[in-house]
């Protein structure tokens, strides 16, 4: 069965490693008239890793709008158009929604060549609960954006999915701490690649092995949801939560030091965060 015409195919591709393609997925891309791809350089080393050469096109998010409108008219003009991501499935905090909507509007047919999903095979090796689940994909950066979704994490009792930048991770488990508390929680990165790994524990562990060990490759984070008998009040707490008990136990007599370190042992909260909120308050005094 070969690539129909006017058909848009969302097309699966490897995270890092080359065997996982699919056959089906190759013989698509090699029988479609165009492929849109998020960075053309990256996938022309998929396709001739394949001795694929058909023609292509950028399809990211800085152009979505035009390359979508460009791409329509192009299926409704007889063309198969096949759509890759850098790794894994497009759509999938990946660009590919604007075009897929844009095709369904245009009533033209949608055809999923499934492949990796970075997020789900993090799941099924976390350990963690796999019988439901919520993929959050990256959290808002900055703001009352960002507080407002991890305090909807907090009340999440479906094991959660977040994706992260290395340069970011460790400010992102301990937000995630911060908020939720201290959950079972497990760390993938460079998945299917040479490096891969996938450490597990607890969130507060995990800042920890960061802290000693930087991060490298893109990560996906895997955190319990709420147990039914925990309430949300009970594991959310604020810096100026910590900067309240921080302040008792200096006026009960405790060098700022010595309050730090009572502090993250009585809560559970990263010792290096409770350090930088004890010298916020309390600077040159150790």
């Amino acid at each position: 069965m070969r690539a129909e015409s006017g058909v848009l195919y969302i097309v699966g591709t490897p995270l890092g490693n080359l065997e996982d393609i699919s056959q089906r997925a190759v013989r698509i891309l090699q029988e479609v008239d165009l492929i849109a791809a998020e960075d053309t350089r990256r996938t022309r080393n998929l396709l001739t890793a394949l001795g694929i050469k058909t023609p292509m096109i950028s399809y990211h998010r800085h152009n979505e709008k035009s390359r979508s409108e460009l791409l329509v008219k192009k299926m409704q003009a007889g063309q198969s158009v096949a759509l890759v991501s850098d790794g894994g499935m497009p759509g999938i905090s990946d660009p590919g929604e604007a075009l897929v909507q844009a095709a369904v509007a245009a009533d033209l047919r949608v055809v999923p060549i499934p492949g990796p999903v970075a997020a789900v095979s993090a799941l099924v090796i976390s350990g963690l609960s796999t019988e439901r689940f919520a993929f959050e994909g990256f959290l808002p950066r900055l703001g009352r954006a960002r507080q407002e979704r991890l305090k909807e994490l907090a009340a999440e009792k479906r094991t959660m999915l977040v994706y992260e930048a290395p340069h970011r991770l460790l400010r992102t488990l301990t937000d995630l701490y911060q908020a939720l508390g201290d959950r079972a929680a497990a760390v993938a990165r460079e998945l299917t690649k040479v490096h891969e790994e996938c450490i597990r524990g607890t969130l507060r562990s995990l800042i920890e092995h960061f802290e000693e060990n930087e991060p490298r490759g893109e990560c996906a984070i895997v955190i319990a949801g709420l147990d039914s008998g925990t309430s949300v009040d009970s594991v959310t707490m604020t810096d100026e939560d910590i900067a309240a008990l921080l302040r008792s136990r200096v006026q009960k007599g405790l060098t700022p030091s010595d309050a730090a370190r009572a502090v993250a042992a009585e809560t559970g909260w990263p010792r290096r965060r409770v350090y930088q909120i004890s010298l916020s308050l309390f600077p040159g005094d150790r």
